[in-house]
């Protein structure tokens, strides 16, 4: 990989992160958990699906844990979690029915972000080890997800990948089209950031007009 793949790969980390912790850190606010607990969500959620992805590649400790750009990424959401924490509580207070309305949209757009750019990171990441492309693939949809599902199994909720709504189905998508522009010897960074900007647009899309996964038929009690 060169220099400016590493770069592109630090940056889209950095943003996945950053975007994640944030909706971490808002799903605490939802659940009406105290300072340690929104910041537990948010740190989990911003390094979660990157540290799954670097043990699964073996390169470990986790970047997560070890990489000081990282770290600082979750510390500034928190930051900005904990800052509009009080206009949130004096909103609930008003209104309780906006303003989960408002977590809610906020945490899914939140995630939209860090669903691009975690698709596109984990699978440059597994290929730059020398990943199989299937496991590549893999790699960068479990990035993309791990984090909001590990904060929705603390925040006690079904996990968002797990729900009928189109959200994985994007991650693997960006990841796959990683693999083949990586197999065709076009995965430059314009190409790169594309990617990124048709995994966005796919998951908004699904979010503002509800697109569901077809589920399997139920059958009625006998």
């Amino acid at each position: 990989m060169s220099d400016a793949s590493d770069n592109v790969l630090l940056v889209l980390d950095l943003v996945g992160i950053f975007a994640f912790a944030i909706s971490g850190g808002l799903v605490g606010v939802r659940a009406r958990l105290d300072l340690f607990g929104i910041a537990v969500l948010a740190w989990i959620t911003g390094l979660g699906g990157g540290m799954i992805r670097d043990v699964f590649l073996g390169d470990v400790p986790p970047v997560g844990i070890t990489n000081p750009w990282y770290i600082t990424s979750v510390l500034l959401a928190g930051v900005v979690v904990v800052t509009f924490q009080p206009t949130l509580a004096n909103l609930r207070r008003r209104n309780p029915d906006l303003r989960l309305g408002l977590i809610s949209q906020s945490v899914k757009y939140l995630d939209a972000v860090g669903l691009a750019v975690f698709s596109v990171s984990g699978a440059m990441k597994a290929l730059s080890l020398d990943a199989p492309p299937l496991a590549a693939i893999l790699v960068g949809g479990i990035t993309a997800v791990g984090g909001g599902a590990l904060r929705d199994v603390l925040a006690r909720q079904v996990p968002e990948v797990l729900r009928r709504e189109v959200y994985a189905v994007p991650a693997l998508l960006g990841a796959t089209a990683v693999v083949v522009a990586d197999s065709f010897d076009v995965l430059t960074v314009p190409v790169m950031w594309l990617i990124v900007g048709l995994v966005l647009i796919i998951r908004v899309a699904a979010i503002i007009f509800d697109l569901q996964i077809p589920t399997a038929p139920t059958q009625g009690a006998r």
